[in-house]
């Protein structure tokens, strides 16, 4: 059975989080690991995507050059590291499971999906 459990949000005043998607289920060679976010009255945004298999990472524009996407994969975990944090990057972030194994910007190619964390960043 495929799970995501995230991890790590909170509430800060600018400054850095760092977000923890624990996955089991299955490895990172088969699926592609996004993160996306969803602020109150807005669509989901995706963030961020990682391809174990075809080596590569994808950020959307809005966070290029201050959050980082990265995997252990011994601890099957992937990891956001969010630097610089602006009011506007304030949402629940979701951590999913791609259908496929590269990377993807759209929600319809992620087949599971963690139950969220709460990212608050005061201004």
């Amino acid at each position: 059975e495929v799970q995501l459990v995230e991890s790590g949000g909170g509430l800060v005043h600018g400054g850095s989080l760092r977000l923890s998607c624990a996955a089991s289920g299955f490895t990172f060679d088969d699926y592609a690991i996004g993160w996306f976010r969803q602020a109150p009255g807005k669509e989901r945004e995706w963030v961020s995507c990682i391809s174990s298999r075809e080596g590569n990472t994808n950020y959307a524009d809005s966070v290029k050059g201050r959050f980082t996407i990265s995997e252990d994969n011994a601890k099957n975990t992937v990891y956001l590291q969010m630097n610089s944090l602006k009011p506007e990057d304030t949402a629940v972030y979701y951590c999913a499971a791609g259908i496929d194994y590269y990377c993807s910007g759209y929600p319809r190619d992620y087949g599971y999906w963690g139950q969220g964390t709460q990212v608050t960043v005061s201004s």
